[in-house]
């Protein structure tokens, strides 16, 4: 099974990984993420399917693109430097730079079925 079809398996949206093939550090960048929370809803940015893609270049700089929830979101500096903190205790990454992007534009069908019973979605 494929670290995707893993994802899908618990629900989560789909995240494009490059330049990464350990499924071990796959998993340690998700559990990392999963302890950064969008403050105003409280809900981790990996169950609310912010994250799109994660790629790692040859010198370990870890590069991840996310969304918010909206446009000019108040926290969005505050989400961004807690994702940047939290991947630089993974020993195998150097640099890790957070870069929000717009498209494709988020909205809730990316949210986990636990996200989506937290917040009364489904």
């Amino acid at each position: 099974m494929s670290f995707s079809e893993e994802l899908e398996m618990m629900g989560l949206a789909p995240i494009e990984f490059t330049g990464i093939e350990n499924e071990d550090l796959k998993t340690k960048i998700i559990e990392e993420l999963m302890k950064v929370n969008d403050p105003e809803i409280n809900v981790d940015i990996i169950n609310l399917g912010l994250v799109y893609g994660v790629h790692l270049d040859q010198e370990k700089n870890l590069n991840v693109k996310m969304t918010l929830t909206a446009i000019g979101c108040p926290l969005a500096g505050t989400i961004t430097g807690q994702a940047e903190q939290v991947l630089k205790n993974i020993p195998e990454i150097k640099q890790v730079e957070v870069e929000i992007v717009w498209n494709p534009p988020w909205d809730r069908n990316r949210v986990s079925k636990i996200a989506s019973i937290q917040l009364g979605l489904r």
